[in-house]
């Protein structure tokens, strides 16, 4: 299993955004996988968390990836910004690199909100997603294909 690394500028303009989204990704048998986690409400997401005021998008990415799953990673390259349309949230994504590997599940205690209990799946990008993806985290993976593809 690899992990795919682009490089690119990263933008300082984050002035719209107020939600960070680590991308990870890895190579599985020739297949791309987007990290992905089901919430004890039984819903499939996104790693993604509120931007600290002054804090960077990449700094929020970094802070967000460990928080909610426990990987330690560095920005790559930003991958955009997209309007949600939901709640005013302007999500900001940057896909992000780790060393090593993780299993195909596993559970991560965050500490925050009360604590919960996340489990991680990686999701292959070229799978239609089920019903337990609720309709903006299905707009957002289909921002972030698009976003990759270019």
């Amino acid at each position: 299993m690899d992990v795919i690394i682009l490089t690119s500028n990263i933008p300082n303009d984050h002035k719209t955004m107020n939600r960070a989204t680590p991308i990870v990704l890895r190579n599985n048998n020739n297949q791309l996988e987007l990290l992905a986690f089901k919430h004890p409400n039984g819903r499939s997401q996104l790693v993604k968390g509120k931007l600290n005021k002054g804090e960077s998008l990449e700094a929020a990415c970094v802070r967000e990836l460990e928080e909610e799953s426990g990987i330690q990673a560095q920005v790559v390259r930003h991958l955009g910004v997209w309007d949600s349309n939901f709640k005013k949230q302007v999500w900001g994504f940057c896909l992000m690199h780790y060393e090593g590997s993780q299993p195909d599940y596993w559970d991560h205690e965050t500490k925050d909100d009360g604590g919960h209990i996340f489990s991680f799946f990686w999701q292959p990008l070229n799978t239609p997603l089920n019903d337990s993806w609720n309709e903006v985290y299905t707009n957002a993976f289909q921002y972030i294909k698009k976003a990759l593809a270019k």
